[in-house]
């Protein structure tokens, strides 16, 4: 898909990925981003000042605020879900409102992005959704299971909405990334990759036409083990979950 003078919408644009990705779109030549937050002091100054962006407030799960976004950016073609959630802590033990407040934002913002902006982009001749995800989507995280339940669920959405959205000339595409060095992964002591490298390698991607991207070391390999056998991921983070807990 070629990106050049599109006009794109970018959730959690305040985020580590979501400012990156806001980032790298002005850079290869988009023609205008929204980069919504739920505070518009939250788009990071160095691209508030970007030529071509416009800051929306927005929160994802707020019906009236998405479709409000949609009639704002009438003239959008690319979507970028990257706003979300992340409870941590055993699901036995996490507060139900919590796990609640991950599917909120990580399933149903998504989906209702999606409703709100589905006529728009068709009207405006077709382009793209990207749903930023997860490799948790593929295999839980233990230590994370409202977040990885949510995940998943959007990895199921984003195949049914592919199938729907492919004849009205939308391409639904997903992107796995895994441990992101963002405020989100502050508190993880593991290897994160650089939050531009993978916001380059999933412009790349939607670039290409990739359906599912992967874009860094680990998720390439989760993506490899998820192949050959889900079972070997599942173990893999299984094992993670176990030797924190020690």
């Amino acid at each position: 898909m070629d990106i050049k003078d599109r006009v794109a919408f970018v959730t959690g644009a305040n985020g580590g990925i979501g400012s990156a990705l806001v980032s790298e779109l002005l850079r290869r030549g988009v023609r205008r981003v929204y980069a919504a937050s739920r505070s518009p002091r939250g788009v990071k100054p160095g691209t508030a000042e970007a030529s071509g962006l416009l800051a929306v407030q927005l929160d994802v799960v707020d019906s009236s605020g998405v479709i409000a976004a949609a009639r704002l950016a009438h003239d959008v073609t690319l979507l970028f879900n990257n706003a979300g959630s992340m409870t941590r802590g055993p699901l036995l033990n996490t507060s139900l409102a919590d796990v609640r407040g991950d599917m909120e934002t990580n399933f149903f913002g998504t989906l209702q992005m999606i409703r709100a902006f589905a006529g728009v982009i068709e009207r405006n001749g077709g382009g793209g959704i990207v749903n930023i995800l997860s490799v948790s989507a593929w295999a839980s995280s233990p230590d994370a299971g409202g977040y990885s339940a949510s995940k998943a669920a959007a990895h199921s959405l984003t195949q049914s909405l592919r199938a729907e959205l492919g004849p009205r000339g939308i391409a639904v595409l997903a992107a796995y990334p895994g441990p992101v060095n963002t405020d989100m992964t502050r508190d993880f002591e593991i290897p994160k990759a650089n939050p531009h490298e993978v916001a380059r390698l999933i412009v790349d991607g939607v670039e290409d036409d990739q359906e599912d991207i992967v874009p860094d070391r680990m998720s390439r390999q989760a993506a490899d083990a998820w192949r050959r056998d889900p079972k070997v991921l599942e173990r893999q983070f299984a094992a993670l979950y176990a030797a924190d807990a020690r």
